[in-house]
């Protein structure tokens, strides 16, 4: 029976994926360096905002934003060119992942902010750090400045959100997120697996939103049409800007 197709509409997307039979995929600090510049190339080569990830020795975590249809091939290009790299590093052959790649698309905030959180505290779960910035392959270390940003990170949510604010960025990141946290989350909120998600409908307050002429008119509208329970994504794709954006635009108009 063939697999179903994957429906992919531009927004937030937390991607997923384990080595065969949960085999360690990353051996030694090179492995890892190889993944996360692959996942540099792949996001330059489509277009993809890369805003987290997190790599741990049998499985990672990525926190992405796409505007066109292209995550599938996203996606084919990074696991396929690893496991490329890797089977001929270490004389193996065969499938190097545990099928495909899963997929959600997140649609609300409260849970676009706990999984940011959860990626980065994975290594803190694990026992293998006692800060996010300390693990080595997350990009925790780069939005504190532990490392230079990466080309392919200065677009990523905590930049666009905590940009010379290093002390609230730190503090974001110390608040803990379980997984039980997560789940509940994940219930309440408006995420779904992808490959199920349907597009919101048109709306006449949207319409108004994508013709407003001035920037403080466009940012009040922006803030009506959420208030009347418009996602973000649907908003941005209204107006034509990025997601971030859009939350930082509701941010600032609440602080008025």
């Amino acid at each position: 029976m063939p697999r179903k197709p994957r429906i992919e509409i531009p927004g937030f997307y937390h991607l997923v994926n384990r080595g065969v039979e949960q085999r360690t995929v990353f051996e030694e600090p090179q492995d890892y360096k190889k993944f996360e510049a692959l996942v540099c190339e792949a996001a330059k080569t489509h277009g993809v905002t890369l805003h987290n990830y997190c790599l741990m020795s049998n499985h990672y975590h990525l926190l992405v934003e796409i505007e066109k249809s292209v995550l599938s091939k996203f996606m084919r290009q990074i696991n396929a060119g690893y496991a490329i790299y890797f089977n001929k590093k270490y004389h193996r052959s065969g499938h190097l992942w545990q099928g495909r790649f899963r997929s959600w698309y997140v649609t609300d905030e409260a849970y676009l902010y706990a999984l940011i959180l959860y990626i980065e505290q994975n290594p803190l779960r694990a026992g293998l750090v006692e800060r996010p910035e300390r693990y080595p392959y997350a990009t925790a270390r780069y939005f504190t400045g532990e490392e230079k940003l990466p080309e392919c990170l200065k677009e990523a949510w905590l930049i666009t959100n905590f940009e010379k604010n290093e002390k609230a960025l730190r503090e974001m990141l110390s608040v803990r997120v379980s997984k039980e946290t997560l789940s509940e989350l994940e219930k309440a909120s408006s995420l779904v697996e992808a490959s199920i998600q349907k597009e919101e409908p048109p709306s006449e307050l949207l319409e108004k939103v994508k013709i407003a002429q001035k920037r403080e008119e466009r940012n009040a509208k922006i803030v009506q049409a959420y208030e009347a329970g418009h996602s973000q994504h649907a908003i941005a794709k209204a107006v034509g800007i990025s997601q971030p954006a859009v939350y930082g635009i509701l941010r600032r108009m609440r602080e008025k």
